[in-house]
């Protein structure tokens, strides 16, 4: 018989409320550090990506054991791409704590995550974040709160939530914002109180169901999931319901999590979060059920992907001068490999064997994958990322986002043109302390290549998030890159005396000495139409000697090259291409020449229609 208690809970916010900075302090006060033991900030976040960018892309389990409980706690992504983990995660969690910051308030994360625990019927506890802030409005934002739960139609029993205040960061909780707490104590009571431990079911009939999977380079593909019911033990037979088929298999490992490990049992008990090996094909939903009483749960709804990208092979001059894996054969067992865990993803190969579409929940989905090939050693082009249209009833529908813009006052002029401009519809303004917050119905389409804009236009200073909302018909025709690229005419080393003269005509984005090859894109135009430059021209070398009265050539510092400016920026003549050394721009077409034919080609494509 389970002779623990076990509750499980999942942490769920907006991006930067202060998930993973929970968390530290949950496992720090909770015994699972000692007391002189340094915590890394955001252990959980155990990506390099993740600490880098100071965002959760992985959902992640571990557990601490409090006021005689076992917790299994889930650290959930709080970006809209991976929304996708939430979902599944949520089902296998007795409550979620939602996390709230105390000035920006409810999200649209916050939305869609809390949407679906409440359909779910879980009973959500409520932590007002970062109430040491200056501009916090804890009060307020509990309203807000409350009519957020009132327009998802919570129950009455759901609208009953426990509220708390926080300061994460410090590791205090408060039931009130008057109280002197100096721990999380409060917080730990109001779990083991307000949730209630999962029932004894180990009699019953096997029923686990697989809500994430991970793969190990010794055990292979590993199933992690809640055992709702029955016992499981090494060597057991079960029976793997998928949809329609059931597939006998045997359990080979178990783990269950202590603190941040995945500790080896032979037994793993209901209620408890356990991982599985030893069964090859297993996948999101699938149900693990007993023998001679099979119980399968209904398969868990995977939402489809609404960006796709081509990955094609790296084939510029510099090819191969970094990269370790180069060919399609290469790509295409890497995509295959991240196929067995991020299920998120879909991968096709089109008709040349050097092409493969990829298709995602966003833009940052994507980015992400190709910056971790890329830190493996894998070079590859990608093209301009494309929305995927759905059709009903034979019209033609795009994805559309839900976008919140909060900019200080001076800029929102900007924001509104610039938006209005990509057919955005403001649907709500609310002004604050100097800054106004606008939320907007955009079609994805329009948002490709805007957060670089947004950032210039609000010089670093306004907050742009996003939301899948839905579809919404065609919406026509949206406007493009307004300027043209600047492409290198020839193949050598880019030349401070070229670029000096050249960089009145736009902005560059190499230095001098840095090697560049025919149809490379170098710069942005000041213009709206493409330049073809020639920046490894050098000064011609004279036999008279200098009068000491050439001018200095003082050179513009050149535009740093992001993944995901550089994604956001090509246009659809145009590839990234990725090495682990460089992320460069080019042409599809190298050469000039068939660059104009493909130009003329695609206009009379265009008259056809």
């Amino acid at each position: 018989m389970r002779n623990q208690k076990i509750i499980n809970i999942a942490v769920i916010a907006h991006v930067d409320a202060g998930k993973s900075t929970l968390v530290d302090a949950l496992l720090q006060q909770s015994g699972v550090f000692r007391e002189n033991e340094v915590l890394v900030s955001q252990v959980m976040d155990s990506n390099a990506l993740e600490r880098e960018r100071g965002i959760t892309i992985y959902a992640k389990n571990c557990a601490i054991q409090t006021h005689g409980v076992k917790i299994n706690i889930v650290d959930t992504p709080g970006h809209a791409d991976f929304s996708s983990e939430v979902e599944r995660i949520i089902r296998t969690v007795d409550t979620v704590i939602l996390l709230v910051d105390s000035a920006e308030g409810p999200m649209p994360q916050t939305r869609f995550v809390l949407h679906k625990s409440l359909e779910l019927g879980l009973k959500p506890i409520l932590l007002i974040n970062k109430i040491d802030k200056q501009d916090q409005r804890a009060e307020e934002v509990v309203d807000l709160v409350y009519d957020l739960f009132l327009s998802l139609d919570a129950t009455d029993e759901q609208l009953d939530f426990p509220i708390l205040y926080g300061i994460a960061r410090q590791g205090i909780v408060k039931r009130s914002l008057d109280d002197e707490s100096t721990d999380l104590e409060p917080l730990f009571e109001t779990i083991v109180k307000h949730v209630g431990t999962y029932p004894e079911k180990d009699d019953e009939p096997t029923q686990m169901q697989v809500s994430s999977l991970a793969y190990d380079d010794y055990i292979g593909r590993l199933g992690i999931g809640r055992l709702y019911q029955g016992t499981l033990k090494v060597g057991q037979s079960v029976l793997v319901s998928r949809g329609a088929s059931m597939i006998r298999h045997s359990v080979t490992q178990l783990f269950v999590y202590e603190g941040l490990k995945r500790v080896p049992v032979t037994e793993a008990h209901s209620g408890d979060i356990v991982i599985i090996a030893g069964i090859a094909d297993i996948s999101i939903g699938d149900t693990l059920c007993d023998l001679n009483n099979p119980m399968p749960l209904p398969m868990i709804p995977i939402e489809e992907p609404t960006l796709s990208m081509n990955f094609l092979v790296n084939s510029s001059p510099f090819a191969g001068r970094s990269g370790k894996y180069v060919t399609s054969r290469n790509l295409r067992e890497r995509l295959l490999k991240e196929l067995e865990v991020n299920v998120g993803l879909k991968v096709e190969m089109l008709e040349s064997t050097d092409r493969f579409k990829v298709s995602g929940r966003g833009e940052l989905h994507l980015t992400i994958l190709i910056e971790n090939m890329r830190r493996e050693g894998y070079e590859l082009a990608v093209s301009k990322p494309e929305v995927i249209y759905r059709y009903r009833s034979g019209e033609k529908m795009e994805p559309l986002e839900e976008v919140i813009t909060t900019v200080p006052e001076i800029y929102s002029g900007v924001v509104i043109s610039k938006l209005n401009l990509r057919k955005a519809q403001m649907t709500n303004m609310d002004e604050h302390k100097g800054y106004v917050t606008i939320t907007w119905q955009a079609p994805t389409r329009s948002l490709i290549g805007y957060r670089s804009e947004f950032i210039n236009d609000t010089r670093g200073e306004g907050t742009l998030v996003r939301q899948l909302a839905g579809y919404t018909p065609y919406v026509g025709e949206l406007p493009q890159r307004s300027n043209g690229v600047m492409i290198s005419t020839e193949t050598g080393t880019a030349m401070t005396y070229s670029i000096f003269y050249l960089q009145e005509r736009g902005q560059f984005f190499i230095g001098p000495q840095t090697e560049v090859y025919q149809g490379m894109i170098v710069g942005v135009s000041s213009r709206d139409l493409d330049m073809e430059v020639n920046p490894t021209k050098n000064k011609k070398a004279t036999a008279v000697r200098s009068t000491g009265a050439d001018e200095a050539m003082r050179l513009t510092p050149p535009r740093q090259l992001t993944l995901e400016y550089a994604v956001e920026f090509i246009n659809d003549d145009e590839l990234v291409e990725v090495t682990p050394d460089a992320i460069r721009l080019r042409k599809k077409f190298l050469n000039p020449i068939d660059r104009k034919n493909a130009n003329r080609a695609a206009r009379l494509e265009v008259v056809d229609e």
